[in-house]
């Protein structure tokens, strides 16, 4: 009787031991399930119940410190050194007459069978007064440079011959009708020890036919030994061309854009004393 009671004992325990062994399988997998699906919130992750599945030893990988990062906002260079460039920019010098960009150069030229011409404009010179002022001290002029031809559309520029002409001057170019001339002479030596050794003389006139003028250019130096004539027709139209250049350049040519320019909004007086001969305000304060 005694050992078939501890047979029966130990059936009943091996029965039990094999019912615990599921049931601590499907423990183990509700574990598993509730790590994988906890929310990704602070209180769940720091709550007493899943301390343990979130110990060092228990995870798989080691502990990552996290790297400190920094954001760095371009624009600021870009609106520092360009946008408001300027409001930064430091005045300009008032040794310099006017803000004046960068010197360009420009011209206008005409080419035809005999010869070709180039027509560029030169700017006026000022000279600095005591006052911290300027004066202009001359006048600019155009350019005309002429060209002969020794080819078809092939020109000795090596042999070109110039002739500056003044506002005046382009003024009678400026008024010449269809069958009227003009002429001017030069002497680039006058009041030098050569002077009457260098002879330019520009002569325009009307072609027979009507349509246009002739400029001829005749340039006799005794210095170097030449006696240069070179002649080109300008047609009407051409001659509207360098009507309006000249128009255009002419203020220029006197300087008076820099006079504008120099104009205050707080000027009282608004006064232009270059001239010291000029009685303007005395004749307007008798009215």
């Amino acid at each position: 009787m005694i050992k078939f009671q501890r047979q029966v004992q130990i059936e009943k325990c091996e029965r039990g031991c094999k019912l615990q062994q599921p049931r601590n399988k499907k423990k183990k997998m509700l574990q598993q399930l509730k790590l994988h699906s906890l929310p990704l919130s602070s209180s769940t992750l720091l709550s007493p119940q899943n301390r343990s599945f979130f110990s060092p030893n228990s995870l798989p990988f080691t502990s990552v410190t996290p790297k400190p990062f920094s954001i760095t906002c371009r624009h600021s260079d870009l609106f520092d050194n360009k946008t408001f460039s300027s409001t930064s920019s430091p005045p300009p010098s008032s040794s310099s007459v006017g803000a004046l960009p960068p010197r360009v150069y420009v011209g206008h030229s005409i080419y035809k069978g005999k010869a070709a011409l180039t027509v560029t404009p030169r700017p006026p010179e000022f000279a600095p007064l005591d006052s911290g002022a300027f004066k202009i001290s001359r006048e600019g002029y155009v350019l005309l440079q002429f060209a002969p031809a020794i080819a078809s559309r092939q020109y000795d520029w090596t042999r070109k011959q110039v002739f500056s002409l003044s506002v005046g001057e382009m003024g009678t170019v400026i008024s010449l009708g269809a069958r009227e001339s003009c002429e001017f002479f030069h002497d680039p030596m006058k009041g030098k020890s050569d002077e009457g050794k260098v002879r330019k003389v520009l002569k325009v006139e009307p072609l027979p036919d009507g349509s246009g003028h002739l400029f001829n250019l005749n340039v006799q130096n005794k210095i170097v030994n030449v006696d240069e004539n070179i002649y080109i027709p300008i047609s009407k139209a051409e001659l509207t061309v360098l009507s309006s250049i000249f128009n255009f350049i002419m203020p220029y040519l006197l300087g008076w854009h820099t006079f504008a320019n120099s104009i205050k909004p707080d000027d009282s007086r608004g006064g232009n004393n270059a001239n010291p001969t000029y009685g303007g305000d005395y004749e307007w304060n008798r009215m």
